[in-house]
């Protein structure tokens, strides 16, 4: 297996105004253009929790686009750390509703 195909998680805290800016729906788009699995979820303390699976540079790119955020979103931090990675996801979803 070469090491651009070596897949891994991350599980990325986002912090600052990112929920009710379409925030979920931002990464979901930004996941699915680099074909990474896993899930996007609003957090109580309002914070937004992306937990990610793909290639390290998929990881990148993606961890990339969560600094940039939509057009109404304020980044101020992103806490990230390794996870290891759950095969149950074939795909990347948004989780909660509210």
């Amino acid at each position: 297996m070469s090491k651009s195909s070596i897949k891994i998680a991350k599980r990325f805290l986002v912090k600052g105004r990112v929920q009710g800016v379409g925030y979920r729906y931002f990464t979901e788009h930004w996941a699915s253009q680099y074909g990474i699995l896993g899930n996007v979820k609003n957090l109580w303390d309002g914070n937004v929790e992306v937990y990610a699976i793909g290639t390290p540079a998929s990881l990148e790119e993606l961890k990339r686009q969560l600094y940039e955020g939509p057009r109404s979103a304020r980044v101020t931090a992103i806490d990230e750390s390794d996870e290891p990675v759950d095969g149950r996801y074939n795909c990347f979803m948004i989780e909660g509703d509210w």
